[in-house]
């Protein structure tokens, strides 16, 4: 029997045995941090994340619990090249796999390639979508063609050519040394 797993609260171990699995597309402004993230306006904008439970054999032939998760969102940033705004597609996909305590986890993230959580009845899948959404945000956002022309130089108005006109500050030991 399939159960109904809800996103704030959802037991992994349970996820896991029973192969749950959990999508949903809630609001951007459901996210705060990610919502910090983004400029203008929020609304129609959502965040779409699934995820897949499974029990994996460990080494020693132990069952673990293990979560593949993914998440995609868009948010409106400003472009570093033309400092207009820009849609910026965000998206990951990674699985996780689940320990009993935090000291377990500590030591096994260490040792193993695969990211390592501690496995709760209560676990908040939305605060890992949001997590891994903003650890996939570039650093550097920008549009592939910016939608104007970009200035490369800068020139100052207020500027004066008369800099060129003052003597030179070592002209002076110039005429010392003749």
């Amino acid at each position: 029997m399939k159960h109904e797993y809800l996103p704030r609260s959802v037991s992994i171990k349970a996820f896991a045995q029973d192969a749950g699995t959990l999508e949903s597309s809630l609001p951007l402004a459901d996210f705060e941090r990610l919502r910090e993230e983004s400029l203008g306006p929020m609304e129609g904008m959502k965040v779409a994340f699934a995820a897949q439970g499974a029990m994996r054999e460990d080494g020693a032939g132990q069952e673990e619990p293990w979560v593949h998760l993914s998440g995609t969102t868009t948010l409106t940033m400003t472009c570093q090249r033309c400092l207009a705004p820009v849609a910026v597609d965000i998206d990951f996909e990674r699985s996780f796999r689940f320990v009993a305590n935090e000291a377990l986890a500590e030591v096994e993230d260490e040792e193993s390639e695969e990211d390592v959580l501690v496995a709760s009845r209560e676990f908040n899948m939305l605060e890992l979508v949001e997590d891994e959404l903003l650890m996939s945000i570039p650093a550097v956002p920008k549009h592939e063609d910016c939608p104007s022309a970009v200035q490369w130089e800068a020139t100052d108005a207020d500027f004066s050519d008369t800099l060129q006109d003052k003597p030179h500050p070592f002209a002076v030991l110039q005429q010392l040394r003749k």
